[in-house]
């Protein structure tokens, strides 16, 4: 998975006779932090963003400027200031004037009265917030899994707008349906995220799925037989054996062409074009999502049905702060007040994972049926997928925009295992072809009516609100954190002073 270089340096006293005596200790402090976050910060395939470790401790105007130069040489995207003894605050200047002062930026101090970091921290931190610079702040034990937790959600966060910051994505064929809240707000995305957005009709997709080797939608084709068997419920009219080749030749198409334009991630328009003259959406949707297909393990790629782009962009923010793992699209469907819960559903992207949030596609396959189309909707066929998510604990969230300016919508809350019974009762009352999600959330039905943004609310599993919260503050977005979570949120001092 992409990722960007970290760069972490202290600063200390410029006194010699100081920092001869304490750099040992402060070196080997830096030396743990990195060493942490190399060994924390692992993504689900492996790797893992380069850390790198100034040459030395900060004690002059010259080697601020040389450390700094370095984690510029280095392509260093956000900065880790560590704080573990008292520091001439000044030396800031020269150090982060020279690595980059537009980067994210964590300020990291022990709580250690004999070496007081903090207050090196809270002085030189409170220069550069003076000059209008947004930083983080974390205090603690170098010890404590709890510190580390945090500062590994910092860094998912400042992770994902680094790398997010010059990808592109791919808009195939414009926001669905006059859909205006999927619609790409250009300025504010470019000017929050960095983000831009390159649109591609349709056609480009169809004609590519002409130039598709059959040979590979074959081996699809055989693989999905085998791990569905008699759940691909053929009827001789929408799901046939060729609608469904069709919906596999869409997934390799958009592959294709996805590599070809550099998307790292995509939307699909689908209605009405797609669905009434080619195909459905569903399948290519879901494996574009699955972090696998007949080829073996792949990484994810976020495709947002509908070709809904705030959508996507909440689901590659999401890929990013869980490193690596599939994000969920759903409609926001139906509430039911007496149980407390949310039916939520769509004909389109829910990843396999999510069956039984397995690596092996053998172990969510088991869970899923492929149903034919709904012919008064989707007139060119091809298969629904239909399953039901797996209990987690979840965190929930959607951006949307208000007078032009973005937020982000985020809450707490899990995917109910409900018994099968009352889960097929429930689902008939919607879609029970489709895939569906039995959400509870931490906040009320009225909290939430009253402040989300559309009708797609995205999911990722675990607990992500302060990783997303983090993501927020550093870009510029305003975090709306809905439930007792929300309450708990101390407001930066950005949001204070206006």
């Amino acid at each position: 998975m992409r990722s960007t270089p970290i760069g972490i340096a202290m600063l200390n006293d410029e006194r010699e006779h100081v920092w001869r005596k304490n750099n040992p200790a402060n070196e080997a402090v830096v030396k743990q932090w990195a060493d942490l976050i190399r060994k924390g910060v692992v993504n689900q395939d492996g790797t893992a963003p380069e850390v790198v470790v100034g040459s030395e401790i900060i004690t002059s105007v010259r080697s601020a400027q040389k450390v700094g130069e370095e984690l510029a040489r280095a392509n260093c995207k956000q900065i880790i200031m560590c704080y573990n003894v008292w520091n001439f605050p000044f030396l800031v200047w020269p150090f982060i004037n020279s690595a980059g002062r537009d980067k994210p930026i964590l300020s990291l101090s022990n709580n250690n009265g004999a070496f007081p970091g903090n207050v090196g921290l809270l002085a030189t931190d409170g220069a550069l917030r003076q000059a209008g610079i947004r930083t983080h702040r974390i205090v603690g034990d170098i010890n404590d899994p709890a510190v580390h937790a945090q500062v590994f959600d910092w860094i998912r966060a400042s992770q994902a707008l680094t790398t997010m910051s010059n990808e592109v994505y791919g808009l195939y064929g414009g926001h669905s349906m006059g859909m205006e809240t999927g619609y790409f707000h250009l300025v504010p995305t470019i000017k929050s995220i960095g983000t831009t957005c390159c649109q591609i009709d349709q056609l480009l997709l169809v004609k590519t799925m002409e130039q598709v080797d059959e040979a590979e939608v074959d081996k699809a084709f055989k693989w999905l037989t085998k791990m569905l068997g008699k759940r691909i419920l053929y009827d001789g009219k929408m799901l046939t054996p060729e609608t469904l080749k069709a919906q596999i030749r869409l997934y390799i198409a958009m592959r294709m062409v996805n590599q070809e334009k550099g998307f790292d991630f995509c939307g699909l328009k689908g209605q009405r074009e797609l669905t009434e003259y080619v195909c459905l959406g569903d399948v290519a949707e879901m494996i574009m999502n699955d972090p696998y297909d007949w080829n073996g393990p792949k990484e994810p790629t976020v495709c947002a049905t509908e070709a809904d782009a705030y959508a996507a962009l909440t689901m590659q923010i999401m890929k990013y702060i869980s490193g690596g793992l599939p994000s969920l699209f759903m409609d926001v469907r139906l509430y039911l007040p007496e149980l407390g819960i949310w039916d939520w559903c769509n004909s389109g992207n829910h990843s396999s994972w999510y069956a039984n949030y397995s690596f092996d596609p053998a172990e969510n396959y088991k869970k899923i049926t492929f149903h034919p189309a709904l012919e008064f909707y989707f007139k060119a066929g091809g298969a629904s997928v239909e399953f039901d998510a797996g209990a987690s604990g979840m965190t929930f969230a959607r951006m949307g925009v208000w007078d032009d300016k973005p937020f982000m919508v985020i809450m707490k809350g899990e995917a109910l295992g409900l018994p099968p019974e009352q889960a097929k009762a429930i689902n008939a009352q919607t879609d029970p072809t489709w895939p569906h999600v039995h959400a509870k959330l931490t906040c009320s039905f009225d909290e939430f009516l009253n402040t989300f943004p559309c009708n797609h609310v995205m999911g990722i599993p675990g607990d992500r609100v302060r990783a997303l919260n983090y993501f927020c503050e550093i870009s510029g977005i305003t975090p709306v954190i809905l439930g007792p979570e929300g309450k708990d949120r101390p407001a930066p001092i950005w949001e204070r002073v206006k």
